[in-house]
C-alpha cells in the first residue's frame, strides 16, 4: 500500500487486478486438471465429442433446461461436468457459486438448520476508520467531515472501502459469534457459521451470514 494510494484512486486498477487474477487461477486450475488420474478419460471425452449435437445442446439450452437422452447428448454433459472441475477455481465464475452451495448443503447437513442469520452491513462514509483509510493522510487525526466529503472519499477509493469491511468482519465473526475465543459470543456458542459478500445499491459491501448453535 502506497501512501499516497496511487493505485486505490486509479478506477480502472481494480477491474484489471481482478481480470489477472481470474486470467492466473484459470491458468492454474488447468494446469491442476492435467494431474488427475482421469485426464486420459477426459482428453477422450472432449476429442470424441459430437460437435453437431453440443450445437443442438446449445440452440436447445438457450430456451431452458435441457435432459440428456441419447449416448451423443451424455457425452456432451459429461464434459460440462467435466469442465466444473477447472472453473470452480475462478472467483466470480458461475461453477464457484455452485461450489458454494454444496458447502452450504454439506454444512447443513453435518451441524443442522442455522440459528441465525445476519445481515452485516458496515457504514464506511461514517466510520473514521474507512474515512483514514480512503485518505490521504499518513497520521490518523479524526475530522468532523460533511456527508459529500465522506462520500467522495468512499467512493473514489473502494479499496479503501473493501479494507475497512474486512477489518470489521474479521472483528464481528471474532467477538459477536466469539469465534477462536473461549467465551461464547453474543449469540451463544458457535459450532459453526458460513457467510458471503455482495454488493449494496451504492456498490459499497455488506455481508450475509449464518450462524450454527451449538446442539447439547
Amino acid at each position: 500500500m502506497y501512501h499516497d494510494k496511487r493505485f486505490q484512486l486509479e478506477p480502472l486498477f481494480p477491474l484489471v487486478a481482478l481480470n489477472h487474477e481470474q486470467i492466473k487461477k484459470s491458468a492454474t486450475a488447468g494446469y491442476l486438471l492435467a494431474d488427475r488420474n482421469k485426464f486420459n478419460d477426459i482428453a477422450s471425452r472432449i476429442l470424441s465429442i459430437n460437435s453437431n449435437t453440443l450445437t443442438a445442446l446449445i440452440e436447445r439450452l438457450k430456451e431452458g433446461p435441457v435432459k440428456p437422452e441419447t449416448e451423443a447428448e451424455k457425452a456432451c454433459f459429461k464434459v460440462l461436468n467435466d469442465l466444473d472441475h477447472v472453473n470452480h477455481k475462478v472467483q466470480g465464475s458461475i461453477t464457484s457459486k455452485k461450489y458454494m452451495r454444496n458447502e452450504i448443503w454439506s454444512l447443513v447437513s453435518y451441524l443442522g438448520a442455522p440459528s441465525w442469520f445476519i445481515t452485516f452491513a458496515p457504514a464506511d462514509v461514517k466510520h473514521p476508520l474507512a474515512l483514514y483509510m480512503a485518505d490521504t493522510e499518513q497520521t490518523f487525526v479524526p475530522k468532523f467531515r460533511d456527508q459529500d466529503e465522506r462520500l467522495r472519499l468512499i467512493a473514489n477509493n473502494p479499496v479503501a472501502g473493501a479494507r475497512f469491511f474486512k477489518v470489521m468482519v474479521d472483528l464481528f465473526i471474532k467477538h459477536a459469534l466469539g469465534v477462536g475465543l473461549d467465551r461464547p459470543g453474543i449469540y451463544g456458542d458457535t459450532a459453526g457459521y458460513y457467510g458471503t459478500v455482495e454488493q449494496q445499491g451504492r456498490l459499497t459491501l455488506h455481508l450475509h451470514i449464518w450462524k450454527h448453535g451449538v446442539h447439547l
